[in-house]
C-alpha cells in the first residue's frame, strides 16, 4: 500500500455562472464510497430546487478501481460526471469526492460546453485544494503487562503508529495501527526496550 495524497480541507466551494446557468462546485474530504454517496445526497438536499446534481468520486486510494463512481444525474450522457471523474483521476488526490449542482438558466450549452462546465469547475476547485499525504496503515496487536504500556506508546508513535484500542485483563492487550514500511524498526524497539520479549502481530 502506498502512501498518496488527500484534501487537508472537509470541502472546498467554487461557484460559476455559464450563460446564465449557475454552477456549484463542491469537493469533499470523503473515506470511502458510503460517506461519498451520503455528501451527494446532503447536497441534493442542499440544493432541492437545481436542476442537476452530478457527481464523481474517488472514495479510497486513487489506484483503487473499486472505489471510484460518477454520475450525469440528467445530463446528457458522458457531459458531467466522466468529464469530472477525469479530473479528479488527473489531480492524484484519494478520498475525494466532487459535487457540481446546476441550477439551469435557459440556456442550453451543448455537449461541448457541459464537459468544459462540469471539468472545469472540477479542475477550478481542485486548484484551490490543499493536500496532505496520507500513509496507509495496518493492524497489529501485541500483549504486554501494565507498566510497559507507557513506553510501548512511546515507541509507536515514534514510528507514526497510533493505540487504536487496550484491553485490560491479566495482560494488556493492544490494538495498533502502524505503517507497513516502519513495521521492522517499530519491532526492532520494543524488542530492545522488552530484552526480546514483545512484537506486533498481525491482525
Amino acid at each position: 500500500m502506498h502512501s498518496y495524497p488527500i484534501p487537508i480541507q472537509a470541502e472546498t466551494i467554487v461557484e460559476e455562472t455559464i450563460k446564465k446557468s449557475r454552477f456549484i462546485t463542491y469537493i469533499v474530504h470523503t473515506v470511502g464510497v458510503d460517506a461519498a454517496k451520503s455528501v451527494v445526497q446532503v447536497i441534493r438536499e442542499q440544493h432541492p430546487t437545481a436542476r442537476h446534481h452530478c457527481w464523481a468520486f474517488v472514495a479510497g486510494a486513487p489506484n483503487d478501481s473499486q472505489q471510484l463512481g460518477f454520475s450525469d444525474d440528467g445530463e446528457p450522457s458522458g457531459t458531467a460526471g466522466k468529464p469530472m471523474l477525469a479530473q479528479l483521476m488527473g489531480s492524484g488526490l484519494g478520498e475525494v469526492t466532487a459535487v457540481v449542482v446546476r441550477y439551469y438558466g435557459g440556456v442550453m450549452l451543448g455537449t461541448g460546453g457541459l464537459v468544459k462546465a462540469y471539468g472545469g469547475g472540477v479542475q477550478l476547485a481542485l486548484k484551490q485544494v490543499e493536500r496532505q499525504i496520507k500513509i496507509p496503515k495496518n493492524a497489529y496487536w501485541l500483549q504486554c503487562q501494565y507498566g510497559q504500556l507507557a513506553e510501548i506508546e512511546r515507541i509507536v508513535q515514534r514510528y507514526q503508529g497510533e493505540l487504536l484500542d487496550t484491553h485490560f485483563t491479566e495482560h494488556v492487550t493492544v490494538n495498533i495501527a502502524l505503517p507497513e514500511s516502519l513495521l521492522a524498526e517499530c519491532n526492532e524497539a520494543l524488542s530492545q526496550f522488552s530484552r526480546g520479549e514483545l512484537h506486533l502481530q498481525q491482525q
